[in-house]
Order: C-alpha cells, then sequence, then structure tokens
C-alpha cells in the first residue's frame, strides 16, 4: 500500500467497538454482550457525502471531515446500538428486554445529533461570546481604558467595552477552558472511560498499519495510543487557528450601541460563515502533521494536540484491540478484494 494511502485511514471509537474508515470503504466492528464480534463493512460511496467530489478539494476538506465524521458516527452509532440490544446476541442468562423498533431507533439516534450539535455550538460558541461581550463591560467599568463612547441615533451612550481585540480574546480563552474542562469531565464517566479505551485501540491499530507491522494484537500493544490525526488534535488545531484569526475579526457590526445580546448573536452568526474556513486549514495542517510526523519541528508544534489524547483516549486491553484490528482488516480487504465483510 502506497504511504500516502496511510493519510485516508482513520476512525473512531464507539459504544463498545471501533468505525474504522479507507479511501472507499468503512467497517463498524462491535463486541456483543454475549463475547461476539458483529462486523459490517460499506462502501463509502452509498452516502450522499462521499459522492460529492468537490468536497474532496484541499482547504474544503477540513469540512468534509466534519461531515464524514459526523455522518459515519450515526450509522456506527446506529449499528452499535442494534448490536447491544439485539436478541440474538444477549448472554443466555439475562433477562431479554424488547428491543425497541428500528424506526425509533434512528429517530433517536437523529434527535440525539441535532440536539448534541445545538448543544455543542450553544456552550463551545455562543456561551463564551456572552460571558466575553459581559466580561468586557464590566472590566471597561472598573479599571477603565475603555474606547471612546458613540452617542448612539437615540442620543444614548452604549455601555463602556474594552477594545474588540480584548474581548474577542477573552471569548477564545474562554473557548478553550470550557472545551479542556469538558473533555476533563467526561473523563471520570465509567462509560465514557470505556469508548476512551476503545479510542487508545483504533489509534493503536492505525499506529500499526502505518508502521507497516501486521495487524496482530501483539504489534498493535506495542503502539502508542497517541496519533496526530486524531479528532482531538484536529480540534486542538481548530481552537489555535480560531483564535488567532477570530481575536482579529470585528466585533461590532451592528455599532456598539445595539443590545449587547443581539451583537453576540450577530458575532456568532459570523463565527459560524467563517468557521469552515478554519476547518480547511486545521484539517491540513494535521494531515501535513500525519505526512510528516517523524519530523521533530512537527513534533513540537503538534504537541498540544497529542498531549491532550491523553485525556482522550485510554490504555486498551486485548479485547478491545481485538475489535479495533477486525475492523481496520476489514477496510484494508475491501480496499484490497472490494469484498465487503460481515460477521454476526
Amino acid at each position: 500500500m502506497p504511504k500516502g494511502e496511510y493519510l485516508q485511514y482513520g476512525g473512531q471509537a464507539i459504544l463498545e467497538g471501533v468505525m474504522m474508515r479507507s479511501p472507499h470503504y468503512f467497517s463498524i466492528a462491535c463486541r456483543a454482550p454475549n463475547g461476539e464480534i458483529v462486523l459490517t463493512t460499506e462502501a463509502l460511496e452509498k452516502t450522499w457525502i462521499g459522492r460529492q467530489k468537490w468536497l474532496k478539494l484541499p482547504f474544503l476538506r477540513g469540512s468534509l471531515a466534519i461531515l464524514d465524521a459526523m455522518g459515519l458516527g450515526a450509522k456506527a452509532m446506529k449499528f452499535a446500538g442494534n448490536v447491544q440490544m439485539a436478541p440474538q446476541y444477549q448472554v443466555e442468562s439475562e433477562e431479554k428486554e424488547k428491543a425497541p423498533s428500528q424506526k425509533v431507533q434512528d429517530i433517536t439516534i437523529g434527535l440525539t445529533l441535532v440536539f448534541s450539535l445545538i448543544i455543542a455550538f450553544g456552550i463551545f460558541n455562543y456561551l463564551p461570546n456572552v460571558i466575553a461581550e459581559y466580561s468586557s463591560m464590566a472590566l471597561a467599568n472598573k479599571f477603565g481604558g475603555a474606547k471612546e463612547a458613540v452617542t448612539s441615533a437615540a442620543g444614548q451612550l452604549p455601555p463602556p467595552k474594552l477594545d474588540y481585540k480584548i474581548t474577542n480574546t477573552i471569548s477564545e480563552v474562554v473557548k478553550a477552558l470550557l472545551f479542556f474542562g469538558y473533555i476533563w469531565g467526561i473523563s471520570f464517566l465509567p462509560d465514557i472511560a470505556e469508548v476512551f479505551k476503545y479510542h487508545g485501540a483504533e489509534h493503536k491499530a492505525i499506529n500499526t498499519m502505518e508502521a507497516e507491522q501486521d495487524l496482530e494484537i501483539a504489534n498493535c500493544k506495542t503502539q502508542t495510543r497517541l496519533h496526530p490525526r486524531c479528532g482531538t488534535s484536529f480540534a486542538i488545531v481548530v481552537l489555535i487557528v480560531g483564535f488567532i484569526v477570530f481575536t482579529f475579526v470585528p466585533r461590532y457590526l451592528l455599532g456598539e450601541s445595539v443590545h449587547p445580546m443581539l451583537n453576540v448573536t450577530v458575532r456568532f452568526l459570523v463565527e459560524l460563515v467563517i468557521l469552515p474556513l478554519i476547518a480547511g486549514i486545521s484539517y491540513e495542517a494535521i494531515r501535513l502533521a500525519g505526512k510528516f510526523r517523524s519530523k521533530a519541528i512537527v513534533n513540537v508544534l503538534f504537541k498540544p494536540g497529542l498531549m491532550t489524547q491523553y485525556l482522550t483516549t485510554k490504555e486498551p486491553n486485548e479485547g478491545q484491540i481485538e475489535v479495533a484490528l477486525e475492523a481496520l482488516k476489514a477496510v484494508v480487504h475491501a480496499e484490497t478484494t472490494g469484498e465487503l465483510r460481515t460477521s454476526g
């Protein structure tokens, strides 16, 4: 396999399993309650995103990566949920509960994804801007240094604020604190800790392939659980690039005399428009890091993202590594032969 193709392999950890994707296929492997590994493999071209060739161009691929991760993540969660609930995969001694219908489960997953996005943008984007806006006003009132007030058409003076670049900086710092606080907090939840172990297994499997070693448990166990192309590293680079870009984007497009919450809302919408560009820049940087991961300067520049992975990954056990390897072997096999492996 050409080394360049390694950049197109990746995955996600899910409930009791791992989803792996290759240039043209994706595979999901899950550990069922009875201990069996259940596997499915599909072609990416079957998905709407997979058919959008224009999204694969440089600097557009970042948006594709986000949409792709969301779409495949939803499919993987649906599959994992089916495996955990299906009667044929239960332990014999367990009392079997009636599984929810497929339609109900699809609706539940869809609603969960939508609400998760709303909450994520609300907490990690809108809330920091609210905090920054009112912090700027409070600091300007207490310590001075506010910009010269401009009388509005109604003859009223707007509340004093610091220079918009300072307010923007406060917002970006709050975003980072909320992000790291969230990751640190959920790492203590037992179910999330198990998912983080599968995340570590996914990285070890990819690292084994990129080291050109046989995809065996013994080889996989010796690999690091960190990887420069991880979604965590991508998120950190997005934070860093966003810090640089958003700090210098003018904040008060409607003027400073309007209600602070209206300015916050407009700012939020502006950031949503710019976010695809930031994602594109960040994605190209992550691909570059993966391509030149052996270079010392690359390791230094992307160290923050790698260090954060100590929060989002944990050392997996052999069973979890086995699941990750099964998913990876399935997509490699599909790329090589065109055959789609399934089991269970």
